[in-house]
């Protein structure tokens, strides 16, 4: 089962037993469990899941952060990292010369900030325009769970780590946001109306999915 808290999919199985209150479980890869009375509705456990949703969210983060952070990274010129779905040198991005590593991380990190909004505010006007929508404003942020997402008040937020995935991939993620301004909720329409203008979003899904852990600093 599935249920959307924040603009996320969380995924999770349902236990009924004898036991007189919900109690929520997650595992160390990040399984969710609720084990609930028998006969309790799909509604009431929807509406405790939304209850539990911030702290679902906060130990979903650290279980990636701390997956990502694992991943050794060579910050000299000659070190690797992914720009548009290539890896490229460091030195192909910024300037490298005499600067510490904390330096260069920092300058990186800048680097994808302005790429990834500068492709995303050069792109998604023809999206905007074949969708028929209008949105407030766009931020770039940085999240471990999140590759964009868009609230009540049509602002736009998206991950700045999408700067490492091919552009046919951001274009999606920004058709995904897009289409939360005419359907909040992940449902038949919602996925009907993503289709209708990427009908292979779910290669792009499955591209993030594979490619998280390595869309790192």
């Amino acid at each position: 089962m599935k249920i959307t808290i924040d603009n996320e999919v969380i995924h999770y199985n349902v236990q009924y037993g004898k036991g007189k209150k919900m109690q929520l479980q997650i595992d160390s890869i990040g399984f969710i469990t609720v084990k609930a009375p028998n006969r309790t509705s799909d509604e009431a456990i929807a509406e405790q899941l939304q209850k539990w949703g911030s702290w679902i969210l906060e130990k979903q983060n650290e279980r990636d952060a701390n997956k990502v952070s694992s991943l050794a990274r060579k910050y000299e010129p000659n070190g690797t990292f992914l720009y548009l779905g290539e890896e490229r040198s460091l030195h192909e991005l910024i300037h490298t010369d005499n600067l510490t590593k904390e330096q260069l991380k920092l300058n990186l990190k800048k680097f994808y900030f302005t790429q990834c909004k500068t492709l995303i505010e050069s792109r998604i006007k023809h999206y905007q325009k074949e969708l028929k929508v209008t949105f407030k404003s766009i931020d770039i942020i940085e999240s471990f769970r999140k590759w964009g997402s868009c609230n009540s008040n049509k602002k736009l937020e998206f991950n700045y780590r999408l700067a490492m995935a091919p552009v046919e991939v951001i274009d999606y993620v920004m058709i995904h946001e897009l289409c939360h301004l005419t359907h909040m909720n992940h449902d038949r329409s919602f996925w009907r109306r993503v289709g209708s203008i990427m009908p292979d979003y779910k290669e792009k899904e499955a591209y993030l999915e594979r490619m998280n852990s390595l869309m790192t600093l």
